[in-house]
This record gives structure tokens, C-alpha cells and sequence, in this order.
């Protein structure tokens, strides 16, 4: 298995012959107004540009997964990509209708789809009235029989139900955002970093960390974010990947189906060269 962090929290997902484009924000930079409405520190978004060889690691993908329709997960310059490349769309069945209104041929993941095990567990992107105005959101556990199970939990917030299936699907390879979004009021609408924490000491294997550095409502960095796992002595099970970096996956050495997954997939960083896009 292969996540190549392309910015926030798009990705490229390579899962045996699938190439899924995850959650497309590719809008220029500064195209989108901003998410920071109260508090201060409001700029238009993206913060950053997509590395400088991202469409050409996009000519890849056979498939695009949207958790969630949001701007900084599905925005115009992504439907138009998908569009003008005729790709399928997996998402929930829930969301599924609304994208096939903007012009996208849409199916649902549901478990068997892509000829892998699927889970869809919905999650809570922020709290009370705030996470109601905001909407369902789906995080996903993918089990392909030839690789590392993994669990993207999209955007949320720490619960019951997500530690609840994250014990019980023990994935071997977790996606979570970490940048503490916060619109200036209401709190915390992604895991805060203390949340983070906890969900680290509970994942079974490794923990990717995106939607970092991206958009001005997120004010959690890298640095910061390592310097905490450091100091928690977690570090070693954290990746905090670069835009366009690369990161590799073995299947652990152990008999299992799709949907009977185990803890820890054992990993390889590769930090891929932006100029030279390796």
C-alpha cells in the first residue's frame, strides 16, 4: 500500500491495482474564501499550492473516494478534474445523490465494492450545534486481501463509536486529520491534539496525520505535532508526511481475509523529491 500526501487532506491511495484519489481539493491557492469567521486570522485558502507535480501523479487514478462533500474535500477545481477525466466516485450512499447533481457518476462504497472489504462508520465532525450545521460525515475501513487494512476517519472528532471501531477493526494503518480546525467559536470541529494523542496510544499500527498547513481555520503544525508525540513517546508510531511525499506500507506476515484485520503493518518512508517527482 502506497499514500502519497498531495495537500490538506487529499491523498493518493494505492491499494493493489486501485489508484484512488482521496478526497480532491485542487483549487489554486487563495481561490477559496476562508473557514476562520470569527477570532481573527481569516485568509483566503488554499494557504499553499499543490506540489508542482501533482497532475502528473494524478494521470494514475482509476477511482476518486469524497468522505464528505465539503470545499476543502471536494471543491469546483476537483469536480472538474474528475469530470474531465471520467472517473467513478465512491462515497456514501447519503452523499451520493447530491454528487451525481453535479454531474459525477457516482457509486456507493458499501463493503465488497473495489473487491475489498469496506466499512462505513459515520463520525462527528466537531460538536452540539456545530456539528449538526456541519453535517454526516463517513470515515471508511478498507481491507484489500493482498494489503494493510486501513481506517480513514475523515474529518472528527474523538468518541466512543470511533475508539469502538478502531478496537475492533484493529486496522493496521490509520488516516486521521490533525490540524484542530476551529472556525474562531463553538470549538474544535477536528480532533483536538490531546484527542489525538489518545487515538495514537489506542491505534493498533501506525497513524498518518494530514489536513495540516493548509487552510487558516487549522492552526496546528508539523512541528508542533511532533514535538507533542515526542514528548508522549509516540513519535515512533506517528507520519507526518510533506506535501508530495510518499509513504509505503508491507503487509503484515499473517494469514488474513478482508474484513479480519490485525495490528501492525510495518512501514517505509520514502520522502519523494518535489522537483523530480519520484
Amino acid at each position: 500500500m502506497k499514500i502519497r500526501h498531495l495537500r490538506n487532506a487529499t491523498a493518493l491511495l494505492t491499494l493493489g491495482e486501485h489508484r484512488l484519489l482521496i478526497d480532491p481539493m485542487l483549487a489554486r491557492p487563495g481561490s477559496i474564501p476562508g473557514f476562520k469567521f470569527f477570532g481573527g486570522g481569516r485568509r483566503p485558502n488554499p494557504l499553499v499550492p499543490l506540489p508542482p507535480d501533482t497532475f502528473s501523479w494524478l494521470e494514475e487514478v482509476t477511482g476518486v473516494l469524497v468522505t464528505h462533500p465539503h470545499p476543502d474535500h471536494l471543491d469546483t477545481a476537483g469536480i472538474r478534474w474528475i469530470r474531465e477525466h471520467g472517473l467513478p466516485v465512491w462515497t456514501s450512499r447519503l452523499d451520493a445523490p447530491g454528487l451525481g447533481k453535479r454531474g459525477l457518476t457516482v457509486h456507493s462504497l458499501e463493503d465488497g465494492a473495489l473487491g475489498m472489504g469496506v466499512e462505513r462508520i459515520p463520525v462527528r465532525h466537531g460538536r452540539g450545534l456545530l456539528a449538526w450545521l456541519l453535517g454526516r460525515v463517513s470515515s471508511y475501513y478498507l481491507a484489500h486481501p493482498d494489503e494493510p487494512s486501513v481506517y480513514i476517519t475523515s474529518d472528527a472528532v474523538l468518541t466512543e463509536d470511533l475508539l469502538e471501531a478502531v478496537e475492533r477493526l484493529q486496522p493496521d494503518v490509520i488516516i486521521a486529520p490533525a490540524g484542530s480546525a476551529n472556525f474562531g467559536v463553538g470549538g474544535d470541529i477536528l480532533f483536538s491534539v490531546d484527542e489525538l494523542v489518545t487515538l495514537v496510544r489506542r491505534a493498533p499500527g501506525g497513524v498518518v496525520l494530514n489536513h495540516l498547513e493548509a487552510l487558516d481555520h487549522c492552526p496546528t503544525t508539523r512541528e508542533g505535532l511532533r514535538e507533542r508525540m515526542k514528548a508522549e513517546g509516540l513519535l515512533e508510531k506517528v507520519l507526518i508526511p510533506a506535501d508530495g511525499e510518499e509513504l509505503h506500507f508491507a503487509r503484515p506476515e499473517r494469514a488474513r481475509g478482508p474484513a479480519a484485520p490485525g495490528p501492525g503493518a510495518t512501514q517505509e518512508r520514502e520522502r519523494a523529491s518535489l522537483a523530480s517527482g519520484m
